[in-house]
């Protein structure tokens, strides 16, 4: 085999061994980055389950408040006369 298809194959060799090594090291860059990014989505869906349920308590609240406001107009009245 000549010197120059020997040097040719070894270059060939080198220029696959480092992009298959570049590929499996930007899978495992991606890979990880989509790890990461799961777990910012699920912290931000539990905040939004938590002000879903404070929003549902708050029209509770809300409604309690108008029902007693109610009440004590009520007994105001009920007192004048």
């Amino acid at each position: 085999m000549s010197e120059a298809v020997l040097v040719a194959l070894i270059g060939l060799a080198g220029s696959g061994l480092g992009s298959v090594l570049g590929i499996l090291v930007s899978s495992k860059l991606t890979q990880y980055r989509l790890e990461q990014l799961e777990k910012k989505v699920e912290v931000h869906n539990q905040v939004i389950d938590r002000v879903y349920k404070l929003e549902k308590r708050a029209e509770v609240q809300e409604e309690k408040i108008q029902v007693c406001k109610h009440r004590i107009g009520d007994l105001e009245e009920a007192v004048k006369a």
